[in-house]
């Protein structure tokens, strides 16, 4: 179980690291000469899939402690 979690958090901030755009976007940014604009987008596609991973790992705990209290 803990080398599970230790995998997961390991995954995830290498997913944070990495480039976050479709082929269509990384030919149209690649073509200006300021890298700021693609920058822009991997930092905004980062944050919107953290967040739904955020709220569902929220709720998990939510439950989890819920589960926690009333089993005592």
């Amino acid at each position: 179980m803990k080398t599970k979690i230790i995998f997961l958090l390991f995954s995830l901030f290498f997913f944070l690291k990495s480039n976050a755009q479709c082929a269509m976007c990384r030919a149209v940014l690649e073509s200006e000469e300021t890298q700021t604009a693609a920058e822009g987008i991997n930092d905004g596609i980062v944050y919107l899939m953290a967040i739904p991973y955020i709220l569902v790992g929220g709720l998990g705990y939510f439950i989890y402690k819920k589960y926690k209290t009333l089993k005592k």
